[in-house]
């Protein structure tokens, strides 16, 4: 187990984690938290508060997406709020690439490249959410607003 904690990805997450609040800890499951609703079972909680990271292309750039486990990001909602048509879910190289990341651990932070991060409004319903931290069986909680200020997420109505 501990030797997820030593993969490059989840140590990345932990470092950036630490510089920001030396309280936040990675947390490192028995069961996968791949999915939302695995995550919400091996943790015992809410589905919605599990933070899907979303990563979307826009032409050639990227945007990342934080959306309630319990919600679909809504495609025509984000191309409204960016005002482009050619708005479509990343494929799995891409977010590679550009997060550093492979799905199911795909964390908020410690992309590889610098991308806008929008942050779905229904996060807050929750005091506590968690998201990947760099790996499907790693985790982090965090209040919403502090997750607002650690991405410099701009809060919006994403999901339908």
């Amino acid at each position: 187990m501990n030797s997820i904690l030593n993969k490059e990805t989840v140590k990345r997450v932990e470092k950036i984690l630490k510089n920001f609040d030396p309280n936040i800890d990675v947390v490192i499951l028995e069961k996968t938290a791949r999915t939302a609703n695995d995550a919400a079972t091996a943790l015992g909680c809410n589905v919605g508060a599990i933070v899907k990271s979303l990563l979307f292309k826009i032409g050639d750039k990227f945007c990342l997406c934080l959306v309630s486990g319990d919600k679909r990001c809504s495609l025509n909602k984000l191309k409204k709020k960016l005002n482009k048509k050619d708005v479509s879910m990343a494929n799995p190289e891409e977010v590679k690439q550009v997060t550093g990341y492979t799905i199911g651990g795909v964390s908020p932070i410690g992309h590889l490249v610098k991308i806008k991060i929008y942050m779905d409004k229904n996060l807050e319903r929750f005091s506590k959410v968690f998201a990947a931290a760099g790996h499907p069986n790693a985790i982090f909680g965090i209040s919403f607003f502090e997750l607002k200020k650690l991405t410099n997420a701009e809060v919006n109505d994403l999901t339908e």
